[in-house]
């Protein structure tokens, strides 16, 4: 039951949707691997279905192997094939006039793609007889770009047909630490950091195994299942993997900015810019501008799944020592020496900042925030340019967080210095400080923030049972 954790709300809509008894057209969409067909299969669980995973079928395969799955559902034998999608729609909305029945349409793109008029057909039937059947139609998808452009946007012609639509997104922290419940805080986070919250991912580890124990046996080895895996879905996803996969390693190993990737990469800047946005549509990068700030020259680039950032960062130009069976050699030497400022970089400010939007809904915090995230940019007293690792505020309320992944104890001259740089944004009367740090802090900075009374300490312990 692991594989469910955090998906409540979403379970409890879907059989919200089903016990009002009419129809009822459900969208759910996410990338691959985040848990759909999971969700999708505990919510059918002993109600009547018919279940079908479209493949790279043609036309002629597909409606023969959906025709089997409906004859199956309605126990009618020896019957052929139906003549066409129309007619097989047509059939499961006539059974379904009284009767509740489920009809998924799992990996709906290849479908499309197989029968372009597919859309088009489902449209005319949902207007003319669907809507005032008992079917409980469930569009599901993994191809973002398509199920965002031609399934839910005004040019679809099954727009306004939805009742429902759920993108899936990745675990957060929180529940992503649950599928390792017995390891301890550092771990916790370490795990988060290499697997990311996908839930195929994550459940791959094991809390019996060292982090050393799981990388080798589920990354670095050539016959695992995560060893090719994002070099896999890009395959799967985008022509010309190669150009992508130097785009995605040039990200994960620091260049943040479009002429940095360019040069990095050797690609042209228009055609990287090109590259790049087909990767923000599969939702494997993002554009982040610093929060408050409309986007411009300021903006760079970022991976949002930290699988793809640790396998692009340390194993995608290391393949020459797993393919040799010597994972341990790449462990040891090129990855365990570098986790440290891998997860300090990026991984623990994301931590910090779900625990404070955690607290943000638990009204723990001196106010309310309505936007959170990273600020960067210039000192204009001391020509500078300054980076602020949480910053989240409302109106003039503000709160400046800074993270400190590292094993010597936060001191107070990193914490006079987050004070000064908060200084600059002189928009915000109302500053709180909430200093985060894995190892803890200097007796300094404890007895100071008990002095100013506006500055918060985290630790691991209060990070993950907070007070």
């Amino acid at each position: 039951m692991f594989v469910f954790l955090g998906r409540e709300f979403e379970l409890n809509n879907l059989n919200k949707l089903y016990e009002k008894d009419e129809f009822q057209f459900v969208v759910i969409y996410g990338r691959r691997r985040v848990g759909k067909t999971t969700l999708i299969s505990e919510f059918v669980r002993n109600k009547p279905n018919i279940f079908f995973v479209s493949q790279e079928y043609d036309n002629a395969m597909a409606l023969e192997i959906f025709s089997e799955k409906v004859h199956e559902f309605f126990k009618l034998s020896g019957l052929s094939s139906f003549k066409s999608f129309n007619s097989a729609f047509d059939f499961i909305a006539d059974r379904a006039m009284n009767d509740r029945i489920i009809l998924i349409l799992d990996e709906f793109p290849y479908l499309a793609n197989a029968n372009k008029s597919i859309p088009s057909i489902l449209q005319n039937l949902i207007d003319h007889k669907m809507k005032d059947s008992k079917l409980f139609l469930i569009i599901c998808g993994s191809s973002m770009s398509f199920m965002e452009n031609g399934i839910l946007s005004a040019k679809s012609p099954l727009y306004g047909r939805l009742t429902s639509q759920m993108k899936i997104e990745a675990f957060g922290f929180f529940e992503s630490s649950k599928f390792v419940s017995n390891y301890g805080f550092e771990d916790k986070i370490l795990t988060y950091g290499i697997t990311g919250g996908i839930p195929q991912y994550l459940l791959k580890f094991s809390d019996k195994r060292t982090i050393r124990e799981n990388v080798l046996d589920e990354i670095l080895n050539k016959s695992s299942y995560l060893y090719e895996e994002p070099r896999n879905l890009i395959k799967q996803e985008l022509h010309e993997p190669m150009v992508y996969n130097s785009i995605i390693e040039a990200i994960a190993k620091g260049s943040s900015r479009l002429n940095d990737i360019s040069t990095k990469t050797g690609i042209e800047s228009d055609r990287c810019s090109k590259y790049i946005h087909s990767l923000m549509d599969l939702k494997i990068i993002k554009r982040e501008t610093p929060i408050g700030e409309v986007e411009g020259k300021k903006s760079i680039y970022r991976i949002t799944d930290n699988y793809f950032k640790f396998w692009y960062r340390f194993v995608f130009n290391n393949t020459e020592l797993t393919e040799q069976n010597n994972g341990d050699i790449l462990y040891d030497n090129l990855i365990e020496p570098y986790l440290s400022d891998y997860i300090g970089k990026e991984v623990f400010e994301n931590v910090c900042m779900e625990y404070l939007r955690v607290q943000n809904v638990s009204r723990k915090l001196p106010f309310i925030f309505t936007k959170i995230g990273r600020w960067w940019g210039s000192d204009p007293i001391s020509k500078t340019q300054i980076e602020i690792d949480i910053l989240a505020f409302h109106d003039d309320n503000a709160i400046f967080g800074e993270c400190k992944w590292k094993n010597e104890h936060f001191d107070i001259a990193e914490m006079n210095k987050l004070i000064k740089k908060a200084e600059t944004l002189k928009k915000y009367s109302n500053k709180t400080f909430v200093l985060f740090s894995k190892t803890g802090f200097t007796q300094a900075v404890k007895d100071e923030s008990d002095k100013l009374g506006n500055v918060k300490l985290v630790d691991l312990k209060e990070l993950f049972v907070p007070k």
